[in-house]
C-alpha cells in the first residue's frame, strides 16, 4: 500500500531528516551513471564478441580461469594485507551476515519441502547459493568506489571481509547438498559420510579465492599490513588486470543462455529472483537497523543502512553457473537466472542511489507524482481488464472452475483501477461524502485483489486432490468479497480519517496499515503454502511439463505396447471406454471428438494460474513489507519512497499480468488470427492448388507402401487423451530420430523435410490440427485415408 499521510509526507522532507545536513555528502551520484554504464559496457563488448564468435567458448573458458584463479585471488590477498580492521564498524558485518545466513536457510528450506526427491537436496544447495553469492568484485566492487570514495573509503573495504565469509560458510553448506545428491544418486551407496564431508572440505580448500584470503590475514600479521616491494608490483599487475577482464568474462558468459530458459523455469526463476532483488536487500537493511545500535552518529548509521540496501541488489555471481555445471544440476535456471538478475539490478541501484543523493524532496510533489504514476497506470490496466474479462465470458471459461474464481479476482482488479480513477478526481473536491464512498469502493476492491490470489491457490489444490472442489464455489466467492467488505467496514466505523492525505491507501491513518499487514500476511500464508502443496503433487507438474510441449495438455501415455491405432467406438455411444480403431477411417466426428475431450481439460490452465497466483503473491511481499517498514521505522527515509513507487505499479498494473496470461485465448483469438493470416498471405493460390507435387506424393506412396506399418509398430503408442478417450500418436521428435534409423533420411535435416512432405500429402496430421510438422514435442497421428490418393 502507498502508506503516505499528511503527517507521514513530514517524514519525508528531507529538511526534517537526521542525515540531511550532511547528506550530498554521504554519497556521489555523479559517477555512479559512469561506472554503471563502463561495467555494463565492458559488459556488452564481452556478450558481442562470444556471440559474434570473435571468443570461442573454449578461448572464454581460459579466460574466466585465470581471472578466477589468478587475478581474483591476487587481489583478494592484496587487500587482506593493507585492510585495516580498525575502522571496521563489525555489527555492520555480523548484520550482513546474518542477512544472508536467513535468506540461505530460507531458500534451502522452501526447495526441500517443494522439490523433488530425485533432485531435492542439489537444488536445495544451488539455489541456496545463487540467492546469496554476489557478483561483489566485478560489478559490485566499481559501483561502491563510485558511490563512496570521496566520503566513505573504509566502506570499500566491507566487500572484501563479507564475500570470503560468505564463500568460506555458505558455499560449502550447498556444496555438502550437492554432495549428498550425488550420492544418493548412485547405484552404490558405499562412500560414508564422513568422506563426503572430507571431499566437501577439501574443494572449498582448492579453491583459490578462500585459499588467498586465508594466506592474506596470515599475511597481514606478518607483514604488519604492508607488501614487500619486491612483489609489490606483481601482485599490483595481477590484481588490476581483475576489472575489466571479469567483466568481459561476464559478458561472454551470458552469451545463449537465455535460450536455455523453458517454461518449467519460469516459477523457480521468479523465486529466485525475488529472493536476490527483493527480499535479499530487505533483510540486509533491517539487520543493519537492529544490530547497528552502537553508531552514535545518526548519519553514519543511516548510510550504513542504506549501504547494505545497496550490497543486497548486487547480481548474482557468475561463479555460481561453473557450481552448476560440476554438479550437472540447474543449469538452465542457474545461467537464465544470472543473466536476468545482473540486468535488473542496474536500474534498482541507479535509482535506489538516486533517492538517497536528494537534498531535498517537496512530499506534495512526492505525493502527486505518486497519484499521477497510480491514476496513469490504473487507466491502462483497465482497458487490458475489460479486453481479459470480455474474452473469459465469450469463452465461456467463466462457467468452469478454477476460472469463475479467476474472473472474480479479475472483476476486483477492474473495481480497483475504476476506484483509483474516481479517487484522483474525488480527492482534490473538499466532499468528504463523496471520499469515503469512493474509499469504500477503492479499499474494499483493493482488500480484495489481496485475497483473492490466496483463495485461488486453495482451489487449485483443492482441485488437484479431489478432482473437483469439494467446498462450494459460494464460499469461496462469500470468503473472497466479505472478508475486504468487513475489514472496509471496522475501518469506517472505528477508523479516524487523516488530515491533508491524498493517499487512499493511508485515507485512516496507522489503523489501515495494520488491517493491510493482517490481511496481506493471511493472504501470503495461504496463497505461499498451497502452492507448495500445489507444487508436491503430480497434477502440476504433469500439467506444467504439458503445457511446455506446445500445449499438448492432456496427452499422456497408457499402453505402449498396444499396436492398434483406433478401436472402435462402442454402440451406445460411450465414449468412458472408447477408442478408435487402426481399420475406420478417421473422420471429421472422430477427429472433433478427440479435440473437445482435450479442451474441456485443458481449459483448466493449472500452470498459467499457478504462475498468477505466484506473480501476485511477489507483490503481496513488497506491500507488506512496505507496512513494516513504515510501521517499524518513525522516518522510513528515501528508499521507502523506491518501495512505494513499485508497491502503486504492483496493485494498481494486476491488469498487465492477467491480459498477458489470460487475455489472448488461443482457441478464441490466436489460432483465428493466425488462420486469417495465414490466408491473407497466400491468397486464394493455396486455395486452389489441389495437385501435390510429384515429390510429396512419391514420399508418401513410399512411405505408406514399404514402412508405414513398421514405423507404426515402432514409435506410435496409445495414450489418453482427457478421462474418456484413448488415442495412438507420437512425438515429432521421435519419428525424427525413426527416419534416421532407419536409413530414410540421412541427417535431421532431411528427417524433418520428409516429415513435412509426409503432412503435406496427408499421410499424418497434429493431432489437434493446429501446427505443421516440427521436430519438437507435439503429437501426431497416422491417418489411413491420405489426400494424395484422392
Amino acid at each position: 500500500p502507498l502508506l503516505v499521510s499528511g503527517s507521514a509526507e513530514q517524514d519525508f522532507n528531507m529538511t526534517e531528516d537526521p542525515d540531511s545536513s550532511a547528506l550530498s555528502s554521504s554519497m556521489s551520484i555523479d559517477k555512479l551513471l559512469p561506472a554503471l554504464l563502463e561495467c555494463f559496457g565492458i559488459i556488452l563488448c564481452g556478450y558481442v564478441a562470444g556471440r559474434a564468435n570473435i571468443i570461442t567458448p573454449t578461448q572464454a573458458k581460459g579466460l574466466g580461469n585465470f581471472v578466477s584463479k589468478f587475478a581474483l585471488p591476487a587481489l583478494l590477498f592484496k587487500n587482506m594485507v593493507l585492510l585495516d580492521f580498525g575502522n571496521v564498524i563489525w555489527p555492520f558485518l555480523w548484520s550482513i551476515l546474518i542477512a544472508k545466513v536467513s535468506v540461505f536457510f530460507i531458500v534451502c528450506v522452501l526447495t526441500l519441502i517443494v522439490a523433488s526427491p530425485e533432485s531435492r537436496y542439489s537444488k536445495a544447495g544451488l539455489f541456496s547459493i545463487f540467492a546469496t553469492q554476489s557478483n561483489d568484485f566485478a560489478l559490485g566492487y566499481p559501483i561502491v568506489e563510485a558511490l563512496y570514495q570521496s566520503t566513505y573509503p573504509e566502506y570499500l573495504q566491507y566487500i572484501y571481509l563479507v564475500a570470503p565469509v560468505s564463500l568460506m560458510l555458505l558455499n560449502p553448506i550447498g556444496f555438502a547438498f550437492c554432495e549428498i545428491q550425488k550420492w544418493k544418486n548412485q547405484g552404490n551407496r558405499q562412500q560414508r559420510k564422513l568422506l563426503i564431508m572430507g571431499l566437501v572440505v577439501l574443494q572449498v580448500l582448492k579453491n583459490p579465492i578462500v585459499f588467498m584470503v586465508v594466506i592474506g590475514i596470515i599475511a597481514h600479521f606478518a607483514l604488519h599490513q604492508t607488501i614487500p616491494p619486491f612483489m609489490a608490483e606483481f601482485v599490483d599487475g595481477l590484481a588490476n588486470s581483475f576489472g575489466g577482464a571479469a567483466l568481459f568474462y561476464l559478458g561472454l558468459s551470458m552469451v545463449g543462455q537465455l535460450g536455455k530458459l523453458t517454461r518449467s523455469t519460469v516459477v523457480t526463476l521468479i523465486l529466485l529472483i525475488t529472493a536476490k532483488l527483493l527480499l535479499m536487500p530487505l533483510i540486509c537493511k533491517d539487520m543493519v537497523d537492529l544490530l547497528d545500535n552502537s553508531n552514535t552518529s545518526a548519519l553514519n548509521h543511516s548510510s550504513l543502512s542504506n549501504y547494505a540496501f545497496l550490497y543486497g541488489v548486487f547480481p548474482t555471481a557468475p561463479s555460481v553457473a561453473i557450481y552448476a555445471v560440476y554438479y550437472n544440476a540447474e543449469l538452465e535456471v542457474v545461467t537464465s537466472g544470472m543473466v536476468i538478475s545482473t540486468f535488473l539490478s542496474a536500474p534498482i541501484m541507479y535509482v535506489s542511489a538516486w533517492l538517497l543523493t536528494m537534498r531535498w524532496m517537496d512530499p506534495q510533489l512526492l505525493m502527486n507524482s505518486l497519484q499521477n504514476v497510480s491514476f496513469n497506470i490504473s487507466i491502462v490496466s483497465l482497458v487490458a481488464l475489460v479486453w481479459t474479462i470480455t474474452v473469459m465470458f465469450l469463452s465461456k471459461k467463466f462457467k468452469r472452475l478454477p476460472h469463475m474464481f479467476t474472473v472474480n479476482l479479475f472483476l476486483a482488479q477492474f473495481l480497483t483501477c475504476f476506484g483509483m480513477i474516481l479517487w484522483n478526481f474525488v480527492v482534490k473536491e473538499d466532499n468528504f461524502i463523496g471520499q469515503v464512498l469512493t474509499f469504500t469502493l477503492l479499499c474494499t476492491s483493493l482488500y480484495s485483489t489481496y485475497v483473492w490470489p490466496g483463495m485461488l491457490s486453495l482451489s487449485l489444490v483443492l482441485m488437484k486432490s479431489f478432482e473437483d472442489v469439494k467446498v462450494s464455489p459460494s464460499l469461496f466467492v462469500i470468503a473472497g468479497w466479505g472478508v475486504p467488505v468487513l475489514v472496509t467496514a471496522v475501518l469506517l466505523i472505528s477508523g479516524e480519517k487523516m488530515p491533508d492525505t491524498i493517499d487512499s491507501a493511508f485515507f485512516y491513518g496507522k489503523p489501515q496499515m495494520i488491517c493491510t499487514t493482517v490481511v496481506v500476511a493471511l493472504s501470503i500464508l495461504l496463497g505461499g503454502s498451497s502452492l507448495v502443496c500445489l507444487n508436491r503433487g503430480s497434477w502440476a507438474h504433469n500439467d506444467q511439463i504439458q503445457e511446455e510441449n506446445a500445449a499438448e495438455d492432456l496427452v499422456t501415455e497408457v499402453e505402449p505396447e498396444n499396436q492398434t491405432l483406433f478401436e472402435p467406438v462402442t454402440p451406445s455411444g460411450d465414449l468412458n471406454k472408447g477408442t478408435f480403431s487402426y481399420g475406420d477411417h478417421l473422420t471429421e466426428t472422430f477427429i472433433h471428438v478427440i479435440l473437445m475431450e482435450l479442451q474441456q481439460v485443458a481449459d483448466r490452465q493449472v500452470p498459467r494460474h499457478v504462475l498468477l497466483c505466484l506473480l501476485l503473491t511477489v507483490s503481496l511481499l513488497a506491500n507488506l513489507s512496505s507496512c513494516l517498514w513504515l510501521l517499524l521505522n518513525p522516518v522510513p527515509g528515501r528508499l521507502y519512497l523506491e518501495l512505494q513507487f513499485f508497491c502503486a505499479v504492483a496493485n494498481y498494473g494486476q491488469g498487465f499480468l492477467s491480459f498477458a496470461l489470460f487475455g489472448l485465448d488461443k482457441h478464441l483469438i490466436i489460432l483465428p488470427f493466425k488462420k486469417r493470416l495465414y490466408s491473407l498471405w497466400y491468397g486464394k493460390k493455396q486455395e486452389e492448388q489441389t495437385d501435390l507435387p510429384d515429390e510429396v506424393r512419391m514420399t508418401c506412396t513410399q512411405f505408406t507402401k514399404y514402412h508405414k506399418d513398421q514405423c507404426f509398430h515402432d514409435i506410435v503408442k496409445k495414450r489418453r487423451c482427457g478421462k474418456r478417450t484413448k488415442v495412438d500418436c507420437f512425438l515429432g521428435c521421435e519419428l525424427v530420430e525413426w527416419l534416421q534409423q532407419v536409413g530414410l533420411a540421412q541427417d535431421h535435416g532431411e528427417a524433418v523435410l520428409y516429415g513435412t512432405r509426409l503432412e503435406q500429402g496427408g499421410v499424418l496430421q497434429h493431432i489437434k490440427q493446429e501446427h505443421s510438422f516440427q521436430d519438437s514435442r507435439l503429437y501426431y497421428l497416422i491417418i489411413p485415408t491420405t489426400n494424395y490418393l484422392t
